[in-house]
């Protein structure tokens, strides 16, 4: 359970129908399973004691004994098992019979949850057998022990804080109202759902979309446990599904028709920071109508089993991603549009280094020219030449733009900049902060001025993982009139670039996008080796795919460095060790803080993700703000890999 996670299982046992001796014994052998497994939370299907269809054998008297003197066998098994465990019965309570999800914990049955909502149509009859379940919490006598019984209980964990537990029964989430709304509003982080669901064709696709939406909707964890093989097939055929879902992304989820133990981990901490976040989410106060019932498991580390993404910015599937980056080109596109269109702009000056960045400028300014219906000829296409461009940039900067039949202008920066340092008293054969910077600020200057004279925009072509580095000189490219990539990290320019060249038709722009793909990410101002290039960024400051993943996490979820730290580790296991990711974790939190400043007066740009550092909205970070807390966090997590 360290750093929020918590291990769940969703067990769909093999059972028969009102065999209650049998079914108890194959629970009990799959909480002995899961437990070993180290799940902490295990959860069941709907009447799994008795089955599902047992139809009216419900009104037999013996099956309805049996199963309440078996839910206390369950609880007894669990006294030496750390896990709470969540199983389905029918309960009778003052003449009625419920529908209802039982916890045990720790030998312990700590309250029952009757089903709110039962069907009663096509071929079920739940009406036909079953009460609805009361809201106010009343005390039902099992085993010789009082139990609360009632819809609205939640259930705590002493020594986990954040783990707090609700249970709803199959339909209830079918509902319009379904109780998981509420039991999340009075602080539940983690609903469950013991379920029956027969099949039909389509029904799956249904079923997952309502799982993955209510954890999203609810900023929730949701596991979700299905009747499968063993139910009778007697009108109906049940598929063992089993979904576990957090916050709108599907964990894990079992295979149909086949009765499965689906296992991950839920991130509790991600749940609770999107809930701080969250200004919409207004949590009740549980005092007055919930029941709050106690319960203990022993905190354990987790080896997690789940996927940690290396790419958290770029999707993993190609469907998905071709998608998401044509989404991204038309929301940079649009955001330009409007802008020129606003101020009747009908020309856009971009520099072209040959770079990555600069093309991606290049291909949004056009996309938003073709959408206003302009001439591309009113784009300025400016290459600026100096000590560091190397000849395959150059040639692929005067390609692309030709090929996009956008204006060529070609400014060489030399001999300005030799004049400036004669101005400063810069020697020209000193390296220095002062010899790049003053290159890229004269670039800028020429943008700049040339907009001026041509009445147009400058377009930015700086990054989001640049300006999380501050890896952009002050007044030089990180300065512009509007900045199309402001939001868009490093390691998805490279996809969105990508994408253009497989999709735009034409075979030679393909060919130069294609080799902008394969040069090293460089600023190009220092000259260069054997001409090639001398300078590559991420020599200097780090691989770039590290620090979107340390971005990404710090600023959407929140988490701190030695969270992220067991991230990286696991998400980059087989290409970077632990000293390489404490390197440049150290880096990255060092440069974020102390770059502040240059990300308090960007220029407006486009939102086109979760994650954005617009000082406007996203962001509100003081350029004075210390990261004491954080570098030592990390400088403790160096020294215990070196011991």
């Amino acid at each position: 359970m360290k750093d929020g996670y918590i291990r769940i299982a969703a067990v769909t046992p093999d059972l028969k129908v009102a065999d209650v001796t049998y079914n108890i014994s194959k629970i009990c052998e799959n909480i002995r399973t899961c437990a070993a497994a180290g799940a902490k939370v295990i959860v069941f299907p709907e009447l799994c004691m008795t089955g599902y269809s047992c139809g009216d054998l419900f009104l037999q008297e013996l099956l309805i004994e049996r199963a309440m003197s078996g839910l206390s066998e369950i609880a007894a098994y669990t006294k030496e098992t750390d896990a709470i465990v969540f199983v389905g019965l029918p309960v009778s309570y003052k003449g009625k019979l419920y529908n209802t999800a039982a916890a045990v914990c720790g030998g312990e049955i700590l309250g029952i949850v009757p089903k709110t909502h039962l069907p009663n149509y096509n071929e079920f009859y739940e009406l036909r057998h079953f009460a609805k379940g009361m809201e106010a919490c009343v005390s039902v006598t099992i085993g010789g022990k009082p139990v609360p019984m009632g819809r609205n209980l939640l259930f705590s964990c002493s020594a986990v804080p954040g783990l707090v537990i609700a249970a709803e029964i199959c339909e209830d989430l079918w509902a319009p109202n379904p109780p998981s709304i509420a039991h999340a509003l009075s602080g539940a982080v983690l609903i469950v759902n013991l379920s029956a669901s027969d099949e039909a064709t389509g029904k799956e696709v249904y079923r997952r979309d309502l799982v993955c939406g209510q954890s999203a909707r609810l900023l929730c964890g949701y596991v979700y446990a299905g009747a499968g093989i063993g139910e009778s097939t007697q009108d109906v055929v049940y598929s063992g599904h089993n979904l576990i879902a957090e916050n709108g992304v599907l964990l894990a989820e079992s295979e149909r028709f086949e009765n499965e133990v689906t296992v991950t981990e839920i991130d509790l901490n991600k749940l609770l920071e999107e809930r701080r976040r969250n200004t919409v989410f207004a949590p009740w106060d549980p005092k007055e109508s919930y029941r709050e019932v106690v319960f203990s498991l022993h905190p354990e580390e987790l080896t997690l089993t789940r996927r940690i993404d290396p790419s958290p910015f770029v999707p993993g599937r190609k469907e998905e991603r071709e998608q998401r980056c044509d989404e991204i080109l038309t929301i940079q596109a649009m955001g330009l549009y409007q802008r020129l269109r606003h101020t009747n702009c009908r020309c856009a000056v971009v520099g072209i280094s040959g770079g990555l960045d600069s093309a991606l400028a290049l291909l949004v300014t056009v996309r938003a020219f073709d959408r206003l219906g302009l001439d591309r000829k009113g784009i300025k296409a400016v290459t600026m030449p100096g000590f560091g461009t190397t000849d395959r940039t150059y040639a692929n900067a005067v390609r692309m733009v030709k090929c996009l039949g956008a204006s060529f202008l070609e400014i060489p920066i030399q001999a300005s900049v030799c004049v400036h340092f004669k101005d400063i008293g810069q020697d020209e054969s000193i390296h220095d902060v002062t010899y790049e910077n003053a290159q890229a600020r004269e670039r800028t200057q020429i943008l700049m001025d040339l907009a001026n004279k041509e009445g147009g925009m400058v377009i930015g072509t700086g990054d989001m993982s640049e300006l999380a580095l501050g890896w952009a000189t002050y007044n030089g490219d990180h300065m512009s009139m509007y900045g199309v990539n402001a939001s868009v990290p490093k390691t998805l320019v490279r996809h969105l670039v990508r994408y253009y060249a497989d999709t735009c038709g034409d075979a030679v722009l393909c060919d130069v996008l294609t080799d902008v793909l394969d040069t090293p990410v460089s600023p190009e101002l220092l000259p260069p080796e054997d001409g090639k290039i001398s300078q590559k960024t991420e020599d200097l400051v780090g691989p770039y795919e590290l620090h979107d993943f340390f971005l990404y996490y710090m600023l959407r979820f929140g988490y701190p460095p030695k969270k992220i730290y067991r991230l990286a580790k696991q998400a980059f296991l087989d290409k970077y060790g632990e000293d390489v990711i404490i390197k440049w974790l150290e880096n990255f939190y060092r440069r974020f803080f102390s770059q502040q400043f240059k990300r308090s007066c960007l220029p407006d740009g486009p939102k086109v993700g979760t994650v954005a550092m617009s000082p406007r909205g996203d962001l509100r970070m003081p350029s004075d703000a210390s990261a004491a807390i954080w570098l030592d966090e990390i400088d403790k997590l160096a020294k215990s890999i070196r011991k």
